[in-house]
């Protein structure tokens, strides 16, 4: 049996998984010339493209938002021993929560309408994800098989009601009627634009600062509080935890109401912050980019900030490279970021112990 691994938190959360990184992008770079493109120039233009402009700027942040939801929301999870993959359906059932409230509320103004939205999504995003964890709390039913059929559902429930109940009668689009501008959250370049500063147009919008304020409270619960104790406790033995008077049935329950809540700020920044309307596939797949986030991220509110924007920087940095380099396709910055979620979680330990033997050479060198 292998000695544990004596590693600073620092270094866990930070240094290791920056190396994995590195090493990602040096793997990326091989597949970038063994198909005749310089690694150095598309890495020049997935930094412009997203980092380099602001309207690219402003994208990678939206992005960014998405993210950070649904890493947060896998993470929740994540510390109660459960690995939630569900965030997609969730996403989906939220946006379905945010279409009922504001279309059917429209009567409100826009001071009551954006957080009874907001409230509605985590609501709607909280139920979907609590039947899943009732039945691995109660039944015993995997949360992995559980959350993968819940993901299928929610996308065969929402085609079904768009096309044939919250359809517009005069529109061949699956999708609702616009939502009231009162519930739109504003832009963040019209933010900006009320204290007298222009910053390109994009599609970031206020959500970002939801995003930003949920980190903060994912670290309160989880680290300052009886209840985020309870799910790392619950997380970690849940037999130790019985023995201290902890339900693990109980926890896993809350944690994937938590979870589900979170994965509805998905809907929140794509359909109030953007679209304006519930429509098919909103969610683009990004709740399974949440997993990644999360591991990357150590389940950590400011590793998933990181890991967050490390992807929005591929996803909008990745338009502008297959544009400018088209022998590097979108599938080919896909390619590139499974290299990344590859090195960031399989070959994870690698990098530690690697790590761990050279602060174990280093305090030897000092003795």
């Amino acid at each position: 049996m292998s000695a544990p691994l004596d590693l600073p938190k620092w270094a866990d959360t930070v240094l290791v998984p920056a190396i994995s990184v590195v090493a990602a992008f040096l793997v990326a770079g091989l597949v970038v010339l063994a198909i005749g493109e310089n690694p150095l120039t598309a890495t020049r233009y997935l930094l412009q493209g997203s980092l380099g402009t602001g309207e690219g700027l402003g994208f990678t942040l939206f992005y960014m938002t998405d993210f950070i939801f649904v890493g947060l929301a896998v993470a929740v999870a994540y510390h109660a021993g459960l690995f939630n993959i569900g965030g997609e359906g969730q996403a989906t059932l939220a946006g379905l929560g945010i279409a009922l409230v504001l279309n059917n509320l429209t009567f409100l103004p826009g001071f009551l309408l954006i957080p009874l939205g907001i409230l509605g999504a985590a609501a709607f995003g909280a139920a979907w994800a609590a039947v899943p964890g009732y039945l691995q709390a109660k039944r015993g039913s995997h949360i992995v098989i559980t959350t993968i059929m819940f993901n299928w559902l929610a996308s065969v429930l929402i085609v079904y009601l768009l096309v044939n109940v919250l359809r517009e009668p005069q529109s061949m689009n699956p999708e609702t009627r616009a939502f009231p501008e009162q519930s739109y959250i504003p832009f963040m370049h019209d933010v900006f634009a009320a204290f007298g500063v222009e910053i390109p147009t994009s599609q970031l919008n206020l959500t970002l600062v939801l995003a930003l304020a949920a980190s903060y409270f994912v670290w309160l619960l989880i680290y300052r509080s009886r209840l985020g104790y309870a799910i790392r406790v619950v997380g970690s033995n849940p037999t130790a935890a019985v023995y201290a008077g902890i339900s693990p049935a109980r926890i896993i329950i809350i944690a994937m109401v938590l979870s589900g809540a979170l994965a509805g700020g998905l809907a929140v920044n794509e359909l109030m912050g953007y679209q304006h309307r519930l429509l098919l596939e909103f969610t683009s797949g990004y709740g399974f980019v949440g997993i990644a986030v999360a591991l990357m991220g150590r389940a950590h509110p400011v590793g998933i900030i990181l890991a967050s924007l490390l992807f929005g920087i591929l996803y909008q940095g990745g338009a502008e490279l297959a544009f400018e380099q088209p022998a590097i396709t979108r599938d080919m910055v896909v390619v590139i970021g499974g290299i990344i979620i590859l090195f960031a979680g399989a070959l994870d330990g690698l990098f530690r112990r690697a790590v761990a033997h050279l602060f174990a050479r280093q305090k030897l060198a000092r003795a």
